[in-house]
């Protein structure tokens, strides 16, 4: 077992990794910006150190402090998190150069599956049906050339995107240009990668991702799938569910299996998630994920597994240690993440200072949060203050029981998006499960108070 772990991430996912390393017994080594010095994560640390300002190019992508930080301290292992370094193939090597176990899977899969133009590549070979697309497209007069063949609309995309970032629906073939335009220059901002590709616009899908996790014995199992269809306008994943509802058993069973299949073909070791678009009956491989998600906890709470735990084990080197027929999953989890955003002003964020913060209890539910009465939410950094997830045996008592906890949950400060997860709770199409990634924004456009 790994014996100490430097945490290359900050927030509520910096302390997830923090508590799961303590219970395994191991030594943990903190990063942190300067305004994010006396938060949470960075007190819970066995030991905590300054990688820069508070511009993350400076600070938490910063790779020559955090590497230098984990060789001072003495850390055998660096766990990403998500964001930040978590899908960056050169940070693996340099962590493996350096004698450093990367909590995540070999670099070589991290550069194939995280370029999303390659990855549907090799889910093709696969034998996993992916969306009519292009390669990597040169600039926007070959992007207008493939628009006019795949017919529009279209979906211009950042082949080393996350997050809807780099991202653009385009409708017409006027608008293309100033599409292709802007989504590379914040494909480049973001990521510093500007390469664009572009995908056939599948209307009215619903965002279905399966988790997996593998080990270095070839050993791969799902653990079941989630709905992530309540996205923002821009892409964003607000509101997920384990297991999807309103999907046939027949749909469900090809996703795990195309899930499990395409881990197998590129030898996948650690955490993973498949992403996938269901029109219908029609299923469409959208990317991989090659690090821990997100929504992650309500699959937890399902399949009664600590993933980061598991991730801790897989690169320590030991065998997952059961297989498909043993995980029984149980229950229905809902998670809402909790932002500092206005959800009237397009999910603008908000930075400020939490001048009150209560958060909800009771059977089922669990609140992954870094903040409390006089954090300071700094504008440079994601906006998600928490992430809240009840838990029941059915998804109807599941529903209730977060509709329970928002109305316990009280954030003064800033904006936060607690009004617009009860609103979609509450609304017939969300309750009845047959919503798609369109959802949210029709409903913003209704009007949600």
């Amino acid at each position: 077992m790994l014996k100490k772990v430097l945490i290359a991430n900050r927030g509520e996912i910096a302390l997830r990794i923090n508590r799961a390393c303590r219970e395994l017994g191991i030594a943990t080594v903190a990063i942190f910006s300067e305004p994010d010095r006396p938060s949470m994560w960075v007190k819970q640390a066995d030991q905590a150190f300054c990688v820069g300002p508070g511009p993350v190019a400076r600070s938490y992508l910063n790779i020559p402090n955090i590497i230098s930080t984990a060789l001072i301290t003495g850390a055998d292992a660096v766990h990403p998190g998500y964001g930040f370094l978590a899908e960056n193939a050169r940070f693996a090597e340099i962590c493996a150069d350096h004698g450093l176990t990367f909590i995540g899977p070999q670099p070589r899969v991290i550069a194939a599956m995280g370029d999303k133009a390659t990855a549907k590549r090799v889910m093709k070979e696969a034998g996993v049906p992916i969306t009519p697309g292009t390669d990597i497209l040169e600039n926007a007069e070959a992007a207008a050339a493939a628009a006019k063949k795949l017919g529009y609309p279209v979906l211009l995309k950042a082949t080393a995107g996350g997050g809807g970032k780099g991202m653009r629906e385009v409708r017409a073939p006027e608008a293309l240009e100033a599409a292709f335009v802007t989504a590379q220059a914040e494909a480049e901002a973001n990521f510093k990668d500007g390469r664009m590709y572009m995908e056939k616009l599948i209307e009215r899908p619903r965002h279905i991702e399966v988790q997996i996790l593998g080990d270095s014995f070839g050993n791969v199992v799902h653990l079941g799938e989630r709905d992530c269809s309540v996205q923002k306008p821009s892409h964003q994943k607000l509101i997920e569910e384990s297991p999807a509802p309103a999907l046939s058993d027949r749909i469900r069973k090809s996703l795990h299996t195309m899930a499990v299949r395409a881990c197998q073909a590129v030898g996948y070791v650690n955490a993973g998630t498949l992403e996938f678009l269901v029109s219908g009956n029609d299923v469409y491989f959208m990317e991989m994920n090659t690090r821990i998600q997100v929504e992650h906890p309500v699959t937890e709470m399902v399949y009664g597994i600590d993933l980061i735990k598991e991730q801790i084990r897989i690169a320590s080197g030991e065998s997952l240690g059961y297989a498909q027929n043993d995980l029984k999953p149980a229950g229905h989890a809902i998670e809402c993440r909790i932002n500092a955003e206005n959800a009237e002003n397009n999910f603008a964020p908000a930075a400020g200072t939490l001048t009150g913060v209560v958060f909800p209890g009771g059977p089922g539910i669990r609140v992954d949060t870094y903040v409390s009465t006089g954090t300071a939410i700094p504008p440079f950094y994601d906006s998600m203050l928490a992430k809240i997830v009840a838990f029941a045996a059915t998804r109807d008592a599941a529903i209730a029981r977060m509709e329970r906890a928002l109305r316990e949950t009280s954030i003064e400060g800033v904006n936060t998006t607690v009004g617009v997860c009860l609103e979609i709770l509450a609304d017939k199409r969300f309750r009845a499960g047959s919503y798609a990634i369109d959802f949210l924004p029709q409903l913003m456009r209704a009007g949600v108070s």
